[in-house]
């Protein structure tokens, strides 16, 4: 059976999907570009893709992510803002691996209202990926949140994106939870309502017109002198957070949000967005990242 391989390889992992008349068929990966454990970007690909190749070679792979940063395969330059889903795959580099055809999209950079650069690799192939499932979301504006480890908030214009945002939620929240006082003072006690509990108690604060650094050590507080356990630490932790991103946010939050993600991660959004009076609409990540990476074209 004729297949195609399409891969989104960030830092921490690699995916690979077989593609067989426009189907997932089957799923694989490997590890990501940031731990490759001493083999170059081509090793791990053709380790990961043995098992398929047993049987017959992809007629051709296409790749996003950090597969094309200055630490993966090939560094691509990015590709300027405003673009849309033509001028971003134009920007796309290409190379082989035993003879197979390999595409790897590019990544996308803006300059900020404030003349601060931005980047982005991985997101924008989700962003074009679900204008192309959802052709509504390609015509007038529309603002699309990909919540993450590096979360991207990014402005669209009748297809094109003409600007995003970083904000650095994800990794923020997984640095003070393993590697800071705060949810140290008691252990990993208390059920998944308290979780939920200090979850929108950490949005509450935020909107309350509480500040990020100042609130944070509540979180170590309320384990030692009201009890609250190390599970309301944590959702006290990421509503903080993610309610800080959503307040920065917000003057430009009007109408519908995209969310794409993870969905346990997007209903966390969807639940900040919510307090705040907004709406929000839900796409997968996985599907929205095949569909983007559909786009790209083989040489």
């Amino acid at each position: 059976m004729s297949y195609s391989v399409a891969g989104d390889w960030g830092t921490s992992n690699l995916r690979l999907y077989r593609i067989e008349n426009g189907a997932v068929v089957d799923r694989t990966g490997g590890p990501g570009i940031g731990d490759l454990g001493g083999r170059t970007p081509e090793q791990v690909l053709r380790h990961a893709l043995e098992g398929w190749r047993a049987e017959a070679d992809p007629r051709a792979i296409h790749l996003c992510g950090m597969v094309g940063s200055r630490n993966g395969w090939i560094e691509i330059p990015y590709v300027d803002c405003p673009a849309d889903a033509a001028i971003w795959a134009a920007g796309s580099a290409h190379a082989l691996i035993d003879r197979i055809p390999v595409t790897m999209g590019a990544g996308l950079a803006c300059t900020r209202a404030s003349g601060a650069p931005d980047v982005m690799r991985g997101e924008e192939t989700q962003i074009f990926g679900a204008m192309a499932r959802v052709p509504g979301l390609a015509a007038g504006r529309h603002l699309i949140a990909l919540p993450g480890t590096h979360s991207k908030w990014a402005s669209v214009d009748d297809g094109r994106v003409t600007g995003f945002q970083t904000f650095l939620t994800g990794e923020l929240f997984a640095l003070l939870r393993m590697h800071s006082t705060l949810t140290r003072a008691a252990s990993n006690d208390g059920a998944a309502e308290d979780e939920a509990t200090g979850f929108d108690a950490g949005l509450a604060r935020i909107a309350d017109g509480g500040h990020l650094l100042g609130a944070l050590f509540e979180a170590r507080a309320a384990q030692l002198r009201t009890a609250a356990s190390g599970r309301w630490a944590r959702g006290f932790l990421s509503g903080l957070v993610i309610g800080a991103e959503i307040a920065e946010i917000l003057p430009a939050a009007t109408g519908d949000i995209t969310l794409i993600g993870d969905p346990a991660l997007a209903d966390r959004y969807v639940r900040a967005l919510a307090a705040r009076g907004l709406s929000a609409t839900v796409h997968t990540g996985e599907a929205c990242s095949l569909a983007g990476l559909a786009l790209l074209e083989t040489p």
